[in-house]
């Protein structure tokens, strides 16, 4: 079984060693993506440059011309790069020509694979993942987005306060390239030794007041589809991508989800303000629009909504986001009519505890819920 690292462990290994024949870089996180590809051609390339190095895309090539590619000797070097982009394009027939090569490498090329997500019922994806390094770069949780961006922060030249740092992952959707370009536009702006504050991040933002993934959720926790409505517009308007959309406010969501558990277990309401951002007095009034039923349904929701965006055969983007909006404010107004509907607890009897259950909803096929 090949070995996997994070981006952060590659770097490290590179230093130590030279570089593998085989690697597959897959995940989500662009970023993470691309500084693990730079750091595997730096590592092989040096500073040779372009000469012994091949970049092949997988809905263009064929297996045949990866094989040979990778098969040929370096020129006055020690070693050959050879990249495939979008390597889950690659069709099962033409995958499968590269199997035989993934049993017996050629020692002096490194053959890299980078793909976002590879389909794992594939004979070439299992092949690539027991005999590649595999580089992990998923999403990172929130834990490591914190540190991450204070990391980048300092790299830049900046120090940033704790609410700057929460504010630049829920303005960016918690992608790194758009917190890193957030992070060089502050470093021009805020006088060196100054430590970036929020209202730093929203002036360079530029975003119109009112049209954060905060004020959406508030929007939503009201029921006021037209509110929604018009901060989706708003965000489309100014250049936000569809997709960084949803996962901005499922990103939000998931906040959601800890705060309501972290309440229910006997947290503090300052806590969960410094969480959400808001007033501690608002805490649970907000959190308690937005059910169980309306967690695990809006979970649903973006699963959906993210696969129909990605396929782009089920209508414009627009009109799925605005489906998937409309539908939680249905979920928020649900919810409250059927809270109205409840008889008021008698007189002496003390009411049933509610235990949280958002452990369980995260794994909802399971449990049957």
């Amino acid at each position: 079984m090949a070995s996997a690292l994070n981006s952060l462990q590659l770097e490290s290994a590179l230093k130590q060693q030279a570089p593998g024949p085989l690697y597959l870089i897959v995940g989500e996180e662009d970023l993470l993506r691309d500084s693990a590809l730079a750091a595997l051609k730096a590592a092989v390339l040096g500073d040779g440059g372009e000469f012994n190095y091949d970049l092949f895309y997988g809905d263009e090539a064929s297996g045949a011309d990866i094989r040979n590619c990778a098969s040929e000797m370096p020129v006055f070097a020690e070693r050959r790069l050879v990249v495939v982009k979008t390597a889950e394009k690659l069709s099962a027939k033409e995958s499968e020509t590269l199997l035989d090569y993934l049993k017996d490498p050629v020692e002096t090329t490194t053959l890299v694979f980078v793909s976002p997500k590879l389909d794992g019922r594939l004979k070439f994806s299992q092949a690539l993942a027991r005999t590649a390094i595999t580089i992990d770069c998923l999403p990172l949780r929130d834990a490591q987005l914190t540190p991450w961006v204070a990391r980048d922060a300092e790299r830049v030249g900046i120090r940033l306060e704790e609410h700057a740092n929460q504010l630049l992952k829920e303005v960016s959707g918690g992608s790194l390239y758009g917190v890193r370009r957030e992070l060089e536009k502050l470093a021009s702006y805020v006088p060196s030794g100054r430590t970036v504050t929020a209202a730093d991040v929203l002036v360079l933002r530029g975003m119109e007041p009112g049209a954060s993934v905060f004020d959406l959720t508030l929007a939503i926790a009201a029921g006021n589809r037209g509110r929604v409505l018009s901060i989706l517009a708003r965000n489309l308007e100014a250049g936000e991508a569809p997709l960084r959309i949803l996962g901005s406010l499922a990103w939000q969501y998931r906040r959601l989800w800890k705060v309501k558990e972290l309440l229910a277990n006997g947290g503090r309401e300052g806590e969960a303000a410094r969480t959400l951002q808001m007033d501690p007095m608002k805490v649970r009034s907000f959190t308690g629009r937005f059910s169980d039923e309306h967690l695990q349904a809006a979970l649903h929701l973006f699963l959906d909504a993210d696969g129909k965006l990605k396929g782009g055969s089920s209508g414009r983007p627009k009109m799925v986001l605005e489906g998937v909006l409309l539908r939680l404010c249905e979920y928020v107004k649900s919810t409250a009519t059927e809270s109205l509907r409840r008889p008021p607890v008698p007189a002496g009897r003390v009411p049933a505890r509610v235990v949280s259950n958002v452990r369980t909803i995260t794994r909802g096929n399971r449990t049957g819920r």
